[in-house]
């Protein structure tokens, strides 16, 4: 990829973060490590499972090394990798035992974002499946002891999830449309 090319994949999923994580507040810990700059953002050129398997060792490694002052967490950006849904998926638990090989479970895990993300027992088109999509499939690694801090200070926290379903619901699709297309949302 060139450097506009990446350039605009990092726009991309800036304007995602910004607009709806941080925007329509999904994750309550977002705005945080956003405003202090602590999230890493890497654009893979990878193609195949292995490439993207390559990238997210070293991004574990780099992060687990990293001062969490200065990387709280950090989002491998796959625009050409992983595009089915159901591939990325399984590829989830190829990840997860990545992390125990690297005995990094406990201390880093990774969270699952795809443009055409779908929680089971939904139908494709739910909008609260909203929720979990992003432009690119995502890897998000996150610091646990991050996370607990924030579920801590965070009341309700177990209810996020809950909360993000009823605000896309009152969004709708064509809200959803609307954010990621630079007009404002309605009320």
């Amino acid at each position: 990829m060139s450097a506009d090319q990446d350039s605009l994949v990092l726009d991309r999923t800036r304007q995602w973060l910004e607009r709806a994580v941080i925007g329509l507040n999904l994750c309550p810990f977002a705005k945080s490590v956003h405003a202090k700059q602590q999230i890493r953002y890497v654009v893979s050129a990878a193609r195949t499972g292995q490439q993207v398997l390559a990238d997210l060792h070293a991004l574990l490694e780099s992060v687990a090394q990293a001062d969490p002052e200065a990387v709280d967490t950090a989002l491998l950006i796959l625009p050409h990798a992983l595009a089915d849904f159901m591939d990325y998926n399984d590829f989830l638990d190829v990840a997860d035992e990545l992390l125990e090989r690297m005995e990094l479970d406990g201390i880093l895990q990774i969270a699952s974002f795809h443009p055409q993300y779908q929680f089971a027992g939904s139908q494709p088109d739910d909008i609260e499946n909203y929720t979990n999509r992003s432009p690119y499939p995502i890897l998000h690694v996150l610091r646990e002891a991050s996370l607990d801090r924030a579920i801590e200070a965070y009341p309700d926290a177990s209810q996020v999830y809950l909360r993000n379903q009823e605000t896309l619901r009152k969004l709708g699709h064509e809200g959803w449309r609307r954010l990621m297309r630079d007009e404002p949302a309605q009320s």
